[in-house]
């Protein structure tokens, strides 16, 4: 789930509206306590499956994201996507008509997940031309956080059948209304309704020609130019020229701070080895709070029953996982949590 975790990570402004937005949202209180002698619930069957399928799902997903950024959508097969997420061909087909359905649906996911952070970034400004810069700030730095999203969102999104397509021109006109804000801006101008449409098809143009090439530059060092190109018709050339301006300063604070900033591994004094399995049954726990043994096997796609009992057990020990199920009357199932410390390093791990 790693691709999929890889999605969720944001910086600091897409943190306060997603870890949400899995994609996910993002996720699912993962350091959720509960009140004082309160008992946790136990969990049904029809629960339990909810669960399960929710998890598949999430790794088809994965499965998707990491698929189209490799091998693309054109050669991305339903083998692929459940070869990857380790599922069976029924499960796929019991969740997915086919594969563009699986397609649009990891579309709509990731939009989903992206959409409160970059909409809250432009609501948080008093001013057009401020949420535009503060929204495209949060968007180049999603795709900054990971690839997969940005080929997903950008160039493989043109290459989907006639749903895909009419659902990615739905977001191209959401985008284009809101760049048209900027002609109530324009005083004394009068650039024609067209220029919004024409500007959106600029910068996803910029944008899908760096991904296409692989440029290893960030997309921040965008900010400035972009913005420049957008206010440019609505403000004038002296608003284009303070975008630049203000871009460059901005980013040399970044790098000085960075290079005054001692890095820290967040991974420092935890006295356990982080494996691929590890991180996967913490993020199945941190998505579902309060799964038991099979839940959390079937969702990590690990089959033997024993390796999960143990591993639960080792991760207990290590005061990163709390069991609020067991010794409970009739033989109730397992329920585990993540504690504290455990949420943080299932954190951790996702931004590694």
């Amino acid at each position: 789930m790693d691709a999929l975790n890889d999605y969720r990570r944001v910086n600091s402004a897409s943190q306060a509206a997603i870890a949400a937005a899995p994609i996910a949202s993002l996720m699912r209180d993962p350091g959720r306590q509960l009140p004082a002698g309160r008992k946790p619930q136990g969990r049904s069957k029809a629960q339990g499956r909810s669960a399960v399928s929710a998890i598949q799902r999430d790794r088809m997903i994965t499965a998707v994201i990491q698929a189209v950024e490799e091998v693309g959508y054109a050669r991305m097969t339903v083998n692929e996507v459940i070869g990857r997420a380790r599922v069976s061909r029924k499960t796929f087909y019991d969740l997915f008509a086919d594969r563009e359905a699986c397609f649009l649906a990891t579309f709509d996911q990731m939009l989903a997940e992206t959409r409160p952070a970059v909409e809250q970034a432009y609501a948080s400004q008093s001013n057009w031309r401020g949420g535009v810069r503060s929204a495209l700030t949060v968007l180049l730095d999603l795709l900054d956080q990971s690839s997969g999203l940005a080929k997903l969102f950008v160039v493989e999104s043109m290459a989907g059948g006639e749903r895909m397509l009419r659902r990615r021109a739905e977001v191209v006109d959401e985008l284009t209304r809101t760049i048209d804000q900027g002609r109530r801006s324009a005083a004394g101008k009068d650039p024609p309704t067209i220029t919004a449409q024409a500007l959106v098809g600029g910068v996803l143009g910029v944008l899908h020609m760096r991904i296409v090439r692989n440029d290893q530059e960030s997309f921040g060092v965008l900010l400035g130019p972009l913005m420049s190109m957008i206010v440019l018709p609505y403000l004038g050339a002296g608003a284009a020229a303070q975008e630049l301006r203000a871009a460059r300063s901005h980013e040399n604070e970044r790098h000085r701070r960075a290079r005054s900033r001692p890095a820290k591994d967040p991974l420092d004094g935890l006295k356990m080895r982080v494996t691929y399995r590890t991180m996967l049954v913490l993020a199945m726990i941190a998505q579902h709070p309060g799964a038991n043994n099979r839940e959390i096997a079937e969702g990590s796609g690990i089959v033997d029953q024993g390796q999960i009992s143990k591993l639960l057990s080792r991760l207990a020990g290590l005061a990163l996982i709390e069991n609020h199920g067991a010794g409970q009357p009739h033989g109730a199932a397992n329920q585990w949590y993540l504690t504290g410390l455990g949420a943080q390093l299932e954190l951790a791990t996702r931004r590694r």
